[in-house]
C-alpha cells in the first residue's frame, strides 16, 4: 500500500480519518477491525485510525475494503477515482 499507492493513502486519511489537512500518509498496521495510518499534518506525524466497513476474517478482503475506503473517500472530496490510473479493483 505505501510504495504502491502513497496518495490514495493520503486521500484516505483526508476524506475518512479526520485530517483534512495532512500533507502526507502511510499504513502502519491494520487488523480485522480497521486501519492504522500515520499522516502529516504541519509538519507533525498523527495517528489515523479508521475502521473497515465491516469486519474482516480473510487476508484477501483487505484490498477489497482498502479500494472501497479510497473510493469513499474520493466521493466524499469530489474526486474521480479513475482519474489517471486505469481504474482500481
Amino acid at each position: 500500500m505505501n510504495g504502491d499507492h502513497p496518495e490514495d493513502t493520503l486521500v484516505i486519511c483526508r476524506a475518512l480519518g479526520g485530517v483534512p489537512d495532512a500533507s502526507a500518509a502511510r499504513m502502519t498496521g491494520l487488523d480485522g477491525e480497521g486501519g492504522d495510518f500515520a499522516a502529516t499534518v504541519g509538519g507533525t506525524e498523527k495517528a489515523v485510525r479508521i475502521p473497515w466497513g465491516r469486519p474482516l476474517t480473510e487476508r484477501a478482503e483487505i484490498r477489497r475494503e482498502v479500494v472501497r475506503l479510497y473510493r469513499e473517500a474520493c466521493a466524499e472530496l469530489g474526486i474521480d477515482p479513475d482519474a489517471g490510473r486505469g481504474g482500481h479493483g
